[in-house]
């Protein structure tokens, strides 16, 4: 049940940001305008606008894909504090693209594909219990190489963005590491120790002095 709602959760988003692209693409309205830029007060409704906004059809289904996996994963792992991480991670990475990155408009959802990853990852270090390790191993192995990202690359990918997505992640990670309670673990018969009553009894015992029962 908890899985099937993460998956709607995000689906919806993803549909969302489809319908945008389509208008944006369909009607010319130019959204990257609403982009974040450093530094510059028309640039702060980025900060709210970004994640929305994509410059392609190709940048759009590449981060598609990534929040669908790290958002179903995200959402079905860490329930109670999924909307003060998601808040965090759009708003915090917004705000640090503003203050320190290149001037150019900034927009498009990898960096909060990126702070999805990293708090994942980093919870099922600080938390390890079962859950939470099983999950980091699953968004490492099939998205590890976002850590790359963080750095300069191409002149037109905002590193910014990732940069300060996937430190907003690691932050949220300390922040909410106890919000989410682990998984009861699962205990076995065989784990159990034996009750009292299924104790043998003991082949020592001796009749009481003075007492002829069983006495042959």
């Amino acid at each position: 049940m908890r899985f099937r709602q993460a998956l709607i959760g995000v689906a919806v988003f993803i549909g969302l940001l489809w319908i945008i692209e389509l208008l944006d693409t369909g009607f010319h309205l130019h959204l990257s305008r609403f982009g974040v830029y450093p530094r510059a007060w028309h640039g702060l409704w980025g900060v709210l606008c970004a994640p929305m906004i994509h410059g392609s059809w190709q940048h759009l289904i590449s981060n598609s894909l990534a929040l669908l996996v790290l958002g179903v994963v995200f959402l079905y792992g860490y329930p109670r504090s999924s909307c003060h991480v998601l808040m965090l991670v759009w708003l915090g990475s917004g705000l640090g693209v503003w203050l320190f990155a290149r001037g150019s408009y900034h927009f498009g959802a990898s960096g909060l594909a990126h702070g999805l990853m990293f708090f994942v990852f980093v919870s099922g270090i600080l938390r390890r219990d079962r859950q939470s390790i099983a999950l980091s191993l699953i968004v490492f192995l099939l998205y590890g190489g976002m850590v790359a990202t963080i750095f300069p690359q191409l002149p037109g990918i905002s590193y910014e963005s990732h940069f300060f997505g996937a430190l907003m992640g690691v932050i949220a990670a300390f922040l909410f590491r106890h919000r989410d309670p682990a998984l009861p673990e699962k205990t076995y018969d065989w784990e159990r120790p034996p009750a009292d009553d299924d104790q043998p009894a003991s082949n020592d015992a001796r009749p009481e002095e003075g007492d002829d029962t069983n006495v042959r």
